[in-house]
């Protein structure tokens, strides 16, 4: 799997992770939140916690003091098994969760790896998690090149997500189009085509230099107030890589910074719709082995299970509003296993109808949740493990509602048919 796609699914199982302690909620100030960058020392962060332990001492309630007091233990706990942190830090959560209103707690951790750096050391009680550092890491991360060129300078700059940042500035060095007293006019403007030609290659070089290895870049987007950017996207200035990257030529009032913004202000649909276009490409092509009746589209969870295991799917493509927890139970009294899909928000009523249903194997009334898993991590980790290319689809196109509504939300595109 590509770096690029692999970042992309961290991403959405962060995603996914977060949206699910988004839900949660404490009651008080019961709930923990501790960002580690990785430079801070473990045994400096425990001897904090063991502060706040004692700071909760303080606390009137009797339960909010025994809940706090246990999820810093819990926290404490998971931080020992860390010698430092991680090359990007580490994020735990932990508290008491109410399952089914006041009396029904349980506590839950949840530990992290950012796909980004942490930069600040953060802990935090409160009757909510705080994920918005780790919610800035999740946002679009799809890169657009932006040059805006005219005769006098250039402004190279990359878009990410909401962010934009500017690469470099050139000057082009160019005189004036009046010639300077004694030159003829003939002889002036090969001087300065001469000039515009070199600050072309110039600049074709450095863009090159700036965006080549930018990772996830999608696009390139040229702008400017004059034809000048015609003449640089139309010569052979730029490498053949970043030329073909090339989305549209914008016009712009300005140069500069203001220009590059009025550049992304423009351009939204353009860099919306590559990121869509390659995701309808993957359905189609998903659509087309079914509608051929070739053999390698397979859709629903058991049909692309079995073919994960078999090792034969090349392409994995799983919607990202499924919701769906694949649950294990087990019995208490003879050790059966089962197990079943459920909606992840019917989790809880699942549980407590588990109580009163009997084995099927021994028939006593000792059912419970031994593991749940989210199904798309479950089905992204299986294909992980057999090398399989992953795409998670949004329902922002028609063909990624189809895929949700139409075929469930998981399919497969296999390397060569196989056995039914």
């Amino acid at each position: 799997m590509s770096t690029t796609n692999a970042n992309s699914i961290a991403r959405f199982k962060l995603k996914r992770t977060l949206e699910t302690l988004a839900a949660k909620e404490g009651r008080g100030t019961e709930l923990i939140s501790l960002y580690v960058p990785p430079e801070r020392k473990i045994h400096e962060v425990m001897a904090n916690l063991r502060e706040e332990y004692g700071t909760a001492s303080n606390i009137k309630s009797r339960t909010t003091r025994k809940n706090v007091q246990e999820a810093i233990d819990k926290t404490t706990q998971r931080l020992k098994l860390f010698k430092e942190p991680p090359k990007n830090g580490l994020v735990i959560f932990c508290g008491a969760i109410p399952r089914d209103g006041a009396g029904t707690e349980k506590m839950e951790t949840y530990v992290l790896e950012p796909p980004e750096q942490i930069n600040v050391y953060f802990y935090r009680c409160d009757a909510r998690f705080h994920l918005e550092p780790l919610l800035a890491m999740v946002r679009e991360r799809d890169a657009y090149g932006v040059v805006v060129i005219d005769s006098s300078d250039t402004v190279v700059a990359i878009v990410r997500g909401q962010r934009m940042d500017v690469l470099q500035e050139f000057s082009s060095g160019i005189p004036g189009k009046h010639r300077a007293g004694g030159q003829s006019a003939r002889r002036f403007e090969r001087i300065r085509e001469q000039a515009m030609n070199d600050y072309f290659h110039r600049i074709g070089a450095h863009t090159y230099k700036l965006l080549a290895n930018e990772p996830g870049l999608k696009g390139l987007i040229i702008g400017g107030p004059g034809p000048t950017k015609h003449d640089f996207v139309e010569g052979d200035y730029l490498n053949y890589m970043l030329k073909e990257k090339i989305l549209a030529t914008v016009d712009t009032s300005y140069t500069s910074e203001q220009g590059v913004e009025e550049i992304v202000s423009k351009s939204q649909d353009v860099m919306k719709g590559v990121r869509y276009l390659e995701e309808k490409q993957m359905v189609q092509k998903f659509l087309y082995e079914i509608g051929h009746e070739t053999g390698l589209g397979v859709y629903g969870e058991t049909q692309v299970r079995k073919y994960l295991n078999a090792n034969v799917v090349n392409l994995l493509l799983v919607s990202e509003k499924m919701n769906t927890l694949h649950v294990y139970t087990k019995c208490k009294n003879c050790g059966a296993i089962e197990d079943a899909l459920i909606p992840q928000a019917n989790l809880v009523k699942f549980e407590q109808d588990l109580m009163s249903t009997p084995c099927k194997k021994c028939n006593a009334a000792a059912l419970y949740v031994d593991e749940s898993k989210d199904l798309v991590d479950e089905l992204i980790d299986l294909a992980e493990k057999q090398n399989a290319n992953v795409a998670v689809i949004s329902t922002e196109t028609d063909e990624g509602v189809m895929l949700k509504d139409s075929f469930g939300g998981i399919v497969a595109i296999l390397r060569y048919k196989a056995a039914q």
